[in-house]
């Protein structure tokens, strides 16, 4: 699915600049609404996974939507129709995201938590290195055509949808409770523990800091790369991030937590400073590698964290509560990342980055040790 959602990923922004003349305020609201959209609905689908104790009719739900969803795309004429397909596409991405999470969680060995979530990070992300690619690829066969680019994203969906369906299969759970007995209420809350929330709280500075990727596509498009090259910006973030999250996770059930989420941090600020000086192909390309050390070193090590500091049976919750919170950190990020942009120009949005990320650094200093400390 990520190589079909990476393909639109990569295009998009330049579709929406440069064939619908939008503002780069509008991209940052529809990218920022889309994301969130997908973080908040996790919430919902993650409390409801633990209440049926069912992870899979959810992720297939999401999915499937998401993959019907693809069709919209090289069928829209208008701002509105891109922007209702990107909204019910990332509520797919809402739905299966806390359950697919929480499935993990049940099926991977406690002492192999952090290597299974860098390994579904990394494969991923091996999709979203071929979507772009594959964008790039569908562009220069179809003479420059995003209608039949997005074509080509319909096929890979439907392929994840069946592999989903025939290929995975759920282990057995706690029977939910009894009808009209419901089994997670708001008191639940107070069994994730103070670690659970450093952790969500560390994230959700971090997605402000780290507005929406589409960002990094229109920054290459300023460069010499042009329109039709911008998407390999895509294609080099993604393949260092690839490359960095299995060794990461692994490192995490080490107990290099902390070590790791330091150079993480380290590795965006340099992204943001090298991004907002950039004024050739090298130094866009350099930047976009370092965006991607950032995310390989702290996603699925954040993801792992999640999971070890949840009781067993509020895991599909404790994703949805940790989601939300990047969901709303997300929208604001990228809203205001396109207001900076349009006011300031490119250079002071990935200024602001930086300063965002400091403040992390900080906030992690002062209190996030020792939520880093335990992974299982």
């Amino acid at each position: 699915m990520d190589l079909s959602s990476e393909l639109v990923h990569a295009l998009l922004p330049l579709y929406l600049a440069t064939v619908l003349g939008a503002s780069m305020l509008t991209i940052g609201l529809v990218e920022g609404i889309a994301e969130a959209t997908a973080l908040v609905v996790k919430v919902f689908s993650g409390v409801l996974s633990d209440a049926v104790a069912r992870r899979k009719p959810l992720v297939v739900l999401g999915y499937g939507l998401a993959a019907v969803t693809k069709l919209v795309f090289p069928l829209a004429s208008s701002l509105g129709w891109i922007v209702g397909a990107r909204f019910v596409d990332r509520i797919g991405k809402g739905i299966r995201g806390a359950p697919r999470d929480a499935l993990i969680a049940d099926l991977a060995p406690p002492a192999l938590r952090g290597a299974s979530f860098g390994l579904r990070q990394a494969l991923d992300t091996v999709g979203a290195l071929g979507g772009p690619l594959l964008a790039l690829a569908a562009m220069a066969w179809f003479a420059g055509s995003f209608t039949a680019a997005f074509w080509v994203a319909v096929v890979p969906a439907a392929i994840a949808v069946a592999l989903l369906v025939l290929g995975v299969d759920e282990p057995a759970r706690a029977a939910p409770p009894a009808a009209g007995k419901p089994r997670l209420l708001w008191r639940d809350v107070r069994r994730l523990p103070r670690d659970y929330w450093v952790v969500v709280g560390i994230a959700a500075l971090l997605t402000l800091a780290r507005f929406s990727e589409a960002f990094l596509v229109l920054r290459a498009q300023d460069s010499e790369l042009g329109v039709a090259g911008a998407p390999w910006v895509m294609v080099v973030m993604s393949a260092v991030y690839a490359a960095v999250a299995f060794p990461a996770g692994t490192a995490l059930d080490r107990g290099h937590g902390a070590r790791l989420l330091s150079l993480g941090l380290a590795a965006l600020i340099a992204a943001d400073l090298v991004l907002a000086a950039a004024t050739a192909v090298p130094w866009v390309m350099a930047g976009a590698a370092l965006w991607g050390l950032h995310m390989g070193l702290t996603q699925g090590l954040l993801a792992a964290l999640v999971a070890a500091h949840a009781p067993a049976d509020l895991r599909g919750s404790a994703f949805g509560v940790f989601n939300l919170a990047g969901g709303l950190a997300l929208l604001v990020a990228s809203v205001v990342a396109g207001g900076v942009w349009d006011a300031f120009g490119a250079r002071w949005t990935f200024v602001a980055g930086a300063v965002f990320t400091a403040l992390a650094w900080v906030a992690l200093v002062l209190h996030g040790t020792q939520a880093l400390r335990r992974t299982h």
